[in-house]
């Protein structure tokens, strides 16, 4: 065995090794979706790129004290963006799932999705120029909004809204606009004597008693965390259910469905919560200092502050609770919310559309975590502490995310190989 494979397999095993032990069942499915494709991999393989940035890929470049402890996404990707309903009712298209979210350098963002955006664009037959030309969009458009905010909002953008957006990305935000919550209930639930319950299917079954007195329990500790505290009526739980094999990141991770009654006792605007227990982000490991350690009181509570820091207007049911002494997280699964579906999106016009929206989006997602935010962790501005740090080498800059793209994404297709040949000799322990 070579000695990447060697270091692939070790960070692997650190980073894995106690959960698979646990249910190795989820593991040999969250691996099989890895091997897939080399963008597979990579979504599920954020430790793998942390122990290289700090490695062999680490670059001290366009950072300082400040710009190296900021808020960040910690797994963005190409295909972590899609719509949410703001806490104003305004639909948006932003980056989502915080599971990764921490404290550590913003170019590791950047650098985690430009490599995404040469995997993407290699698997779509994209020339090294066609691709170069998509990071520097996104990285030109990152740093225009970034210091249209620095310099007081007037340059900058803003969200993405169905006022701000148009071609594929207005399409996903209509998309999600068409949906209702009736639509989703009739998915996830059914009507037994006159009352919704959850539909027992693949993937979500029934638990006992036992369980569903720990997860109400859970539950009255979670609303004491929520900004806003709702009606009585609406924090009734109907109905309680265990889910499994949830996404490719939270393989072996327990998650429970909650159903509420809503605002009224109208069947039709029930809500639908979920509670799933929340990992050690990947970055966790090289991102030490005992300042970001010691905010947390655990993952849960991680989680849940990081997306209300990097997320303007969050979701209102974001909060979150313990569940036999672990964190976790609780927010609702939401009717309005739908992916960019990069399949549907080949023209070079469009991908570079995309990519401009993308950038914006980083930007806003970087801007709001700082010292104007209810987050004391990040005591000072991050998009004038960015844009100082980068000063006017904005050449310098973008040339350092293509070319980071370039070969990482290299990398990351030789890593998925071999991966690939790791699990189907059985060189994986335990799976």
């Amino acid at each position: 065995m070579g000695t990447r494979s060697s270091f692939l397999l070790d960070v692997l095993m650190t980073e894995f090794g106690e959960s698979i032990k646990r249910d190795p069942a989820a593991f040999r499915r969250k691996f099989r979706k890895m091997a897939a494709s080399p963008f597979a991999f990579y979504r599920g393989s954020a430790c793998l790129f942390y122990a290289d940035v700090t490695d062999a890929y680490a670059d001290d470049a366009y950072l300082d004290g400040p710009t190296s402890r900021v808020w960040i996404h910690g797994d963005l990707h190409a295909e972590n963006f899609g719509t949410y309903m703001n806490a104003s009712g305004v639909l948006v298209f932003n980056v989502n799932d915080f599971d990764e979210a921490y404290v550590g350098p913003y170019v590791w963002d950047l650098e985690r999705f430009a490599a995404s955006v040469a995997l993407l664009g290699y698997a779509k037959a994209l020339s090294d120029d066609g691709i170069g030309v998509l990071v520097t969009d996104f990285a030109g458009a990152y740093l225009d909004e970034l210091g249209g905010i620095a310099g007081g909002g007037d340059d900058a953008i803003g969200s993405l809204t169905l006022d701000t957006t148009t071609g594929v990305l207005h399409r996903v935000l209509q998309t999600a606009r068409l949906s209702t919550r009736v639509a989703l209930l009739d998915v996830e639930t059914v009507i037994d004597d006159y009352d919704r319950r959850f539909a027992l299917m693949e993937g979500r079954e029934a638990v006992d008693a036992t369980t569903r007195d720990a997860v109400l329990a859970a539950f009255e500790d979670y609303l004491t965390t929520l900004p806003v505290q709702g009606n009585p009526v609406e924090h009734v739980i109907k109905d309680v259910a265990l889910r499994k094999g949830v996404g490719i990141g939270s393989a072996g991770l327990p998650s429970y469905n909650l159903l509420l009654e809503g605002r009224s006792q109208a069947l039709e605007n029930d809500v639908i919560l979920y509670m799933k227990q929340a990992a050690v982000p990947a970055v966790a490991r090289y991102v030490t200092d005992d300042k970001v350690v010691s905010y947390f009181r655990h993952q849960g509570h991680r989680t849940a502050e990081s997306q209300r820091a990097l997320q303007a207007y969050a979701d209102p049911w974001l909060g979150y609770t313990t569940l036999g002494e672990v964190g976790q997280l609780v927010a609702e699964v939401s009717p309005y919310s739908a992916d960019l579906d990069w399949d549907d999106v080949n023209e070079p016009d469009e991908l570079r559309s995309i990519m401009r929206d993308l950038g914006r989006a980083v930007a806003r997602m970087h801007s709001v975590a700082d010292d104007e935010s209810s987050h004391d962790l990040v005591d000072f501005s991050t998009e004038e502490a960015i844009v100082a740090v980068i000063g006017g080498d904005r050449a310098g800059f973008v040339g350092m995310l293509v070319d980071f793209a370039h070969r990482y994404g290299a990398q990351a297709r030789e890593d998925h190989q071999r991966f690939v040949d790791l699990f189907r000799n059985g060189r994986l322990p335990g799976v």
